[in-house]
């Protein structure tokens, strides 16, 4: 042999043996951080041993002599399987995600920061009740104990070459401020500026057509449906006369869609006793929210003794948050409950009228107060501190301007401590249905529904949350006017000023984000940007189709993906096209003619009239976008509602003063519309006929980390992109990185007959077993059962002696 091959094939075996050493190396680091799941270890601060059971899914039956050492040992879990989420959720409220990840975090740092969660956090937990300290406490010595006895840390800290810092009490009163700011719109309130931007430019009138409710949709648990929008006038509105100051050529929206945005939401519905096998009630649930790996609950089973539970032993099974204590829905065997988003009023501007003299000073109604101005500062990774000033008043941070530049306070109850608790606990131990809506108006937690069946048969629906606001002296659609007396929020609504319905005359609930009810109790909670309603009323008609229930009757509610909602929306494309003479049309009337009413991956027909819809949509709302865009360029159409009724009236009635200049009639704009769909998607490869729903329906349900990484090792850590059933304006919601983070069936006694599917899986650990176990069965929809399955591995803490 040539020395020079021999020199070759020493240096490629070098390579090879290093490439396999870094691979090696990197094996030995990632298993190293993997979770303990068999044998047995000595902790301290734990007052009794505690089993914790595993099966093939990676479902924790944890079992122990106090709900206390349950804690610990949740949190001892939850440590070793997802430390790395929790941080990244307590991180995210308090706004120190920077110190984590370096820059790229400081914008998201910098909204969060001036709502100051930490502080809010440190003092909820200071003013808890005794008992919930001690479990909070628990549970942090818990995740302590966990982190430290991994044999390496969580593998997402050597990839970022930092440290993981411990577990704090008040930690866990971060992860809650979390899940306010992801169910309350970030905590920005958005919506109500763009309200107030859009009654700075139009009649009031105008703003309430083009925000009209549907009552075409709406499926109200109380309360009648809302009236029908009435068009406004050529005298109030008339884009005609628009023309001859606005050049048409600029009336174009070129923002993102208005419609089809996946906002954290939910289903919920349940049936009584007397329409059920087994004569327990019924519940089911699926909480809408985006996807991540792993998912965000955590499956669970949580047993100890409890005198009020049958045979003394509390047995509950459901999902926990990791970074809580807390089992958040599920069954107890007595009761099950679940949640859904209100999308009530949870937040008002304050006008905040500064001293000219003194702009520290602003009005009150008994004279002048001082601003509040705290240095947040911000550690960055590499990079210096960020200094951040925030201004407080006794109403809430300065975070905005009104339309005249005046500064704007806001109230939120996401930034109030009376806001958190750990008061959700004691669903775990509630019995019947009535108490469980009797201790709804004492939970600290983002505001919910709260839909609760039990196993005597009952059912009920009440608003979950210790935080109602009362309002006085203001419109809540506009910024209160701080300065004046007996304006703004006045205090908060007693138990007895709740909505509540228990046991319906014809035993079926439901709640789909829509408007639950009409009146004075709508008056109370406000509309914060509720559903439209059709996915609400589709589930009730669902319901009602039915007279009896059984185990996977509530699953085939949650999985329907029938296309009610588009249907009208198919039959105007097709009276569009009806009588058109254009062959670059044809094929889409071809394809649109034989409605096969669902959102399948492999519709085609689906597909196409969603985008016409969304074509309609933009042309219709362009004009009114455009207008107030003149003036704040930063306009978006309000969220999460949509413009459904305005449109779809507009299209009906076709009032000419409320057309786009850029059309002469309104056949044309939906002939535009039906064009655009037609050339966009027929000039992608193999044309219209290829364009199928799940092509552009496809999960994308990826680790927070992959992105960072070699794609080839990035895509390893993400679930597969499958192709989804369901949309959003139907019960089987689903978005490429959005929608059901579980799907619970349960009948409270029954719970061997439930179903709990999730996506993601359990584990934060590519190496875990149960790292996106049971996964497929979610996309599938295949009945994931809710009680655990065999054995697979026992670990036991044990307290350590002396």
């Amino acid at each position: 042999m040539k020395p020079r091959f021999r020199w070759f094939r020493a240096v490629l075996i070098l390579i090879v043996l290093i490439v396999a050493a870094i691979l090696m190396a990197g094996w030995w680091l990632l298993a190293g951080s993997r979770a303990q799941l068999d044998g047995k270890q000595s902790v301290v601060g734990l007052g009794h041993a505690v089993t914790i059971h595993r099966d093939a899914l990676g479902t924790a039956t944890m079992t122990g002599q106090s709900r206390d050492d349950i804690a610990y040992a949740l949190g001892y879990v939850h440590a070793q399987e997802r430390f790395f989420p929790m941080d990244l959720m307590r991180r995210m409220a308090a706004g120190e995600l920077s110190e984590l990840v370096g820059p790229v975090a400081l914008d998201t740092d910098i909204g969060h920061r001036r709502q100051r969660l930490r502080a809010v956090a440190e003092t909820a937990y200071a003013a808890l009740p005794a008992s919930e300290k001690h479990a909070l406490d628990m549970y942090r010595d818990g995740v302590n104990a966990g982190l430290a006895h991994l044999r390496e840390r969580p593998w997402e800290y050597l990839l970022l070459r930092t440290q993981p810092q411990p577990w704090r009490s008040e930690d866990t009163m971060l992860v809650i401020g979390a899940m306010y700011l992801d169910l309350n719109g970030d905590g920005r309130n958005r919506r109500k500026l763009q309200i107030t931007q859009m009654h700075a430019v139009m009649p009031g009138s105008m703003v309430n057509f083009l925000l009209s409710p549907d009552p075409n949709w709406e499926a109200p648990l109380k309360g009648d449906v809302s009236p029908s929008p009435t068009i406004p006038g050529a005298d109030v509105y008339d884009l005609r006369h628009l023309g001859a100051q606005t050049d048409a050529s600029k009336l174009v929206y070129t923002a993102a869609s208005a419609v089809d945005v996946g906002y954290p939401g939910s289903n919920s519905f349940a049936v009584a006793g007397n329409l059920t096998h087994s004569g327990s009630a019924m519940l089911a649930n699926d909480m809408h929210l985006g996807l991540r790996v792993p998912d965000i609950w955590f499956r669970a089973r949580l047993r100890y003794p409890d005198p009020t539970a049958p045979n003394g032993q509390r047995d509950v099974v459901g999902v926990t948050l990791p970074g809580t204590p807390a089992l958040v829905v599920g069954s107890n065997g007595q009761i099950a409950w679940g949640f859904t988003n209100t999308y009530g009023d949870w937040m008002d501007w304050v006008r905040v009228l500064r001293d000219p003299h003194d702009t520290s000073r602003y009005k009150v109604p008994e004279g002048w107060a001082r601003i509040e101005k705290h240095d947040e500062v911000i550690h960055i990774k590499g990079a210096p501190p960020h200094h951040l000033e925030v201004e407080d008043t006794r109403w809430g941070p300065i975070l905005a301007n009104d339309t005249d530049g005046t500064p704007l306070a806001l109230s939120w109850i996401g930034n109030q401590p009376h806001g958190y608790n750990l008061a959700m606990m004691q669903l775990e131990h509630t019995t019947n249905v009535s108490a469980a809506l009797d201790l709804a108006p004492t939970l600290g937690m983002p505001p919910q529904n709260l839909l609760v069946a039990d196993s005597t048969g009952h059912i009920g629906w009440t608003v979950a949350t210790n935080s109602i606001p009362l309002r006085s002296g203001f419109d809540p659609q506009a910024p209160a006017d701080g300065s004046q007396p007996h304006t703004g929020w006045t205090g908060w609504a007693t138990p007895s000023q709740y909505p509540r319905i228990e046991n319906p005359t014809d035993g079926r609930l439901w709640t789909a984000n829509n408007r639950a009810v009409g009146g004075d109790d709508l008056a109370l909670l406000g509309n914060g940007g509720q559903d439209l309603g059709a996915r609400a009323q589709q589930i009730r008609d669902d319901l009602h189709a039915r007279a009896d229930f059984g185990p996977g009757n509530m699953l085939d509610i949650q999985l329907d993906d029938h296309a009610l909602f588009l249907t009208r929306w198919q039959q105007l494309l097709q009276q569009t096209l009806s009588g058109v003479s254009d062959p670059a049309l044809d094929q889409l009337r071809q394809l649109t003619a034989a409605w096969r009413n669902e959102a399948a991956p492999d519709s085609v027909d689906y597909r196409l009239v969603h985008a016409f819809r969304e074509e309609v949509h933009k042309r219709v709302l362009a004009p009114f976008a455009a207008q107030i865009r003149r003036r704040f360029p930063d306009f978006e159409w309000p969220g999460p509602g949509n413009q459904e009724a305005a449109v779809w009236v507009m299209i009906q009635q076709q009032p000419v003063n409320l057309l786009d200049p850029a059309y002469h009639d309104w056949h044309a704009l939906l002939l535009q519309a039906a064009h655009n769909v037609a050339d966009t998607l027929g000039q992608q490869p193999d044309g219209l006929a290829a364009r199928t729903w799940g092509e552009v329906n496809h999960a994308d349900i990826d680790h927070p980390l992959s992105r960072a990484l070699p794609a080839f090792v990035g895509r390893m850590l993400n679930m597969p992109d499958d192709e989804l059933h369901g949309d959003h304006n139907m019960p089987r919601v689903a978005a490429p990185g959005f929608g059901a983070s579980e799907r619970l069936d349960v009948a409270p006694g029954h719970e061997d007959e439930g179903i709990l599917e999730m996506p993601g899986g359990q584990s934060d650990n590519p190496l875990s077993p149960f790292y996106g176990a049971g996964h497929e069965d979610w996309v599938n929809g295949r009945p994931t059962p809710l009680r655990p399955g065999n054995d697979q591995h026992t670990l036991t803490l044990e307290p350590a002696s002396g």
